[in-house]
């Protein structure tokens, strides 16, 4: 049916879409004639009728696609009044600016790219140089030189990849005196209890409220791995380090059982994992939640969670007043975005590679740098935050930009003076412990 209507249509000239018309009488043109009849018309050169030389500048140009080049630069058609001498050279200028303008646009983009080039090579360059000297000169003599200016200066400027989980393990250290068997042992109890937990959760009801606890945070345990870096794919059912994490994570719920699992946990093993050996980073996991803040906040201990908030507020006012003025107009108090910050140790809210930098020094300068990392995020975006209101605040400070510029943020924490009224932080902190009634009116309501 459809090769008939084709047959139809070629065959009958008088069919239009919407009807037919009557054809046209004659038969249908040759080319050639149209284009002779046309030439004739316009009074365009032929066998008897010599060649201009304005026609001539060039051949068929009624019928040949014409760039913006040839429009600006070609005389117009024989059928239309010549170009004034003015217009053709304003037409040339506009040229020439353009190509000058492309050639500009191309140079610079060559230029880019060449320092972006040579950025990364000495890049590259000085983390080859930096680890060189790590591995040969500090990691050898670590008791004598890792307080030395030299060392952390070093530190500051980011640890290289290849030696970040072996400083991390040293300055974290083991004071727990964990082993690698101990966490054997521990592991080896969480795979019993998920074993036992799987085949009696439905058939029986614990009867100890603390093994309830336990299994339910062994539960949270597995739903909190699928959220853990899922941009990474690799923490994540059928990922290759998805097993470590969980194993990680169980074997703590067993070696601290009055702690359990909190969430916020599994960023931070994932994140020593990525640097560290499984059991190696168990240590290091157990050792750095042993901390002072640490504890504080995943065993959820109210009272000094409030002291470390009110020291924050002491150099946040001291730093940003006009900032703190604006964020106590709006009620906005440290806990809606430092929680998330201190329990996962930014490395939620971070971009990875920047996360493991503020680390580096974390490991260096202990739980003073996470609230002075966060005095310097709010230093970096004081401008656009005063701008803004409660609700925008606080979605802005618990969902930071993407982009957030590396640099520029150890710049501005680098600004951060922790030091009010000649006291540092410890003695702030020390302060307000002994006398809770100097604390933050706004975050005891």
């Amino acid at each position: 049916r459809h090769s008939a209507l084709v047959t139809s249509f070629q065959r009958d000239p008088g069919w239009k879409l919407f009807g037919k018309i009557p054809p046209r009488e004659g038969a249908i043109k040759d080319p050639t004639r149209i284009q002779k009849e046309y030439e004739t018309k316009s009074g365009r050169a032929g066998p008897g009728n010599p060649t201009s030389p304005r026609q001539g500048v060039r051949k068929n140009l009624d019928f040949e696609p014409l760039s913006t080049t040839a429009l600006i630069l070609e005389d117009r058609p024989a059928n239309l009044p010549a170009k004034p001498a003015e217009e053709a050279l304003k037409h040339r200028q506009q040229y020439e600016e353009m190509v000058a303008q492309a050639k500009k646009r191309e140079l610079k983009e060559a230029q880019k790219r060449k320092k972006q080039l040579e950025d990364r090579c000495k890049l590259e360059e000085s983390i080859g140089t930096a680890a060189q000297i790590w591995n040969q000169e500090i990691l050898p003599n670590w008791s004598a030189l890792c307080t030395s200016r030299r060392v952390r200066d070093l530190w500051w400027q980011g640890l290289p990849p290849s030696v970040r989980g072996k400083v991390w393990s040293l300055a974290v250290g083991n004071e727990l005196n964990i082993t690698h068997e101990l966490y054997s042992i521990c592991l080896a109890r969480a795979k019993e209890k998920w074993s036992s937990t799987s085949a009696h959760s439905l058939e029986t009801e614990p009867e100890d409220p603390g093994s309830s606890d336990r299994e339910s945070s062994l539960e949270l345990i597995k739903l909190d791995i699928s959220r853990t870096f899922p941009h990474l794919c690799i923490f994540q059912q059928g990922g290759p380090y998805h097993d470590v994490l969980h194993s990680i994570l169980g074997a703590y719920t067993c070696y601290r059982p009055d702690v359990g699992y909190v969430q916020g946990m599994s960023f931070i093993a994932a994140v020593l994992i990525l640097n560290l050996d499984t059991a190696d980073a168990f240590i290091a996991f157990a050792n750095l939640l042993n901390k002072p803040c640490q504890m504080a906040f995943f065993r959820v201990d109210h009272s000094l969670m409030l002291t470390y908030f009110a020291a924050f507020e002491v150099f946040f006012e001291e730093n940003l007043p006009k900032l703190f003025a604006h964020f106590q107009k709006n009620n906005l108090t440290p806990d809606i975005y430092l929680i998330d910050w201190i329990f996962t140790l930014y490395s939620k809210s971070l971009p990875l590679d920047l996360a493991c930098r503020v680390w580096d020094v974390f490991c260096r300068d202990n739980e003073e740098f996470l609230f002075r990392t966060g005095l310097g995020l709010l230093r970096l975006y004081q401008d656009v935050l005063t701008t803004m209101d409660f609700i925008h605040m606080a979605q802005f400070l618990t969902r930071l930009p993407e982009n957030l510029p590396a640099e520029q943020l150890f710049q501005h924490i680098a600004a951060v003076h922790m030091t009010s009224r000649n006291r540092k932080w410890a003695q702030v902190l020390q302060a307000l412990q002994k006398d809770p009634e100097r604390g933050s009116p706004v975050l005891k309501r």
